[in-house]
């Protein structure tokens, strides 16, 4: 019997899946394929050959463009075929750019009326014996509407999964005070998906009303993991790399040297920079003369994926080195800790 293969996803609920943070780039686009940033989702830590080390970034076209979902993990991720563009067809085509400029306009009318809401699963809600505690906002915008002359409101959802699969949850409105719960059939979800605490849950409502879920699993570094590793006790791994191999990289720079054209799956992580940039996007940071002292915004999702956060930083270090622009800028960001003795100003440095 043939493992079970990726599910395609509508693009509107994997964007709403993936964070409004994730920037996909468009098909027919061009763009800049980084091989040190994708070694970094095969392993931050793997040594570069001379090949990826000569390479450090390829001009491509955007050739196809899938959006799909790990069988296993529910996890959503994207597979590009990159075509590596010569000297001469590095200007943008015409042909691409009104393409481009059509999904554009495609992306917008999906993504009209299409309202979603994550939440972080507390300990409580991955009891596989207790219930989902349900924000009133999310109950409010996804869900259908309570009756609220009964006693108690409640209602038989009928939510799908990113792989299309029906669930049921009976979604109450109870309590002192009274908050949005499901209940009956939210176990059995928990342990099906094999939910824990740090979780996210994403519920999704298009424009017809129809309401879907998806998941964005905890990251967990592979030092912290205990044996049994998670891949055999859940089926997938928890861990923050392993999805993209150090074979696939280096079969996908290969290609990228000879000028054939290659492939390359992206999984959204939090801390992990893109690998495949919108050409306008770089061409349009390398304009810009960076020098130390220089301001910076950088852009983070809010928990609930409600909203988008800037965060204010100071360029330290600005220096291109054998891996071309890639992670060439040292920004400090300064956080703010509330402590016992008041608040607290820190600066942290990281490379972007």
């Amino acid at each position: 019997m043939s493992p079970p293969q990726p599910s395609r996803v509508d693009p509107k609920i994997w964007r709403a899946c993936a964070g409004a943070a994730v920037q996909i780039p468009k098909l027919h686009s061009r763009v800049y394929y980084f091989p040190q940033g994708h070694m970094e989702h095969a392993s931050p830590s793997h040594y570069l050959s001379p090949l990826i080390r000569s390479l450090p970034f390829v001009p491509c076209h955007v050739s196809s463009l899938d959006f799909l979902a790990d069988p296993f993990s529910d996890e959503v991720f994207a597979k590009f075929l990159l075509t590596p563009l010569s000297q001469s067809q590095q200007q943008p085509f015409q042909n691409d750019t009104k393409e481009a400029r059509n999904d554009d306009d495609d992306e917008d009318r999906e993504n009209n009326g299409v309202v979603s809401f994550a939440k972080i699963l507390t300990p409580s809600d991955a009891n596989n014996g207790g219930g989902f505690s349900v924000p009133r906002f999310c109950a409010d915008s996804c869900f259908p509407p309570l009756d609220f002359r009964a006693d108690p409101p409640v209602q038989l959802l009928s939510v799908a999964d990113i792989h299309g699969v029906e669930w049921r949850f009976r979604h109450i409105y109870r309590g002192t005070p009274r908050r949005h719960l499901f209940t009956t059939g939210w176990s059995k979800f928990v342990n099906h998906k094999k939910l824990v605490a740090g979780d996210t849950v994403v519920f999704v409502k298009d424009s017809d009303g129809i309401v879907s879920v998806g998941i964005r699993r905890a990251a967990r570094f592979a030092a912290a993991i205990e044996t049994p590793p998670p891949a055999e006790r859940e089926g997938f791994s928890r861990s923050t790399t392993g999805r993209v191999t150090a074979e696939a990289v280096a079969a996908a720079a290969e290609s990228a040297a000879r000028n054939a054209p290659f492939e390359v799956v992206y999984y959204p992580r939090t801390g992990f920079a893109d690998f495949v940039v919108s050409a306008e996007v770089v061409e349009e940071s390398m304009k810009c003369a960076w020098v130390g002292g220089m301001r910076v915004k950088i852009s983070m999702e809010t928990e609930d994926s409600s909203r988008m956060t800037w965060y204010q930083g100071t360029v330290s270090s600005a220096c291109a080195s054998e891996n071309g622009p890639w992670r060439m800028l040292q920004v400090c960001f300064v956080c703010i800790v509330f402590c016992d003795f008041g608040i607290a100003w820190s600066f942290e440095p990281i490379w972007i």
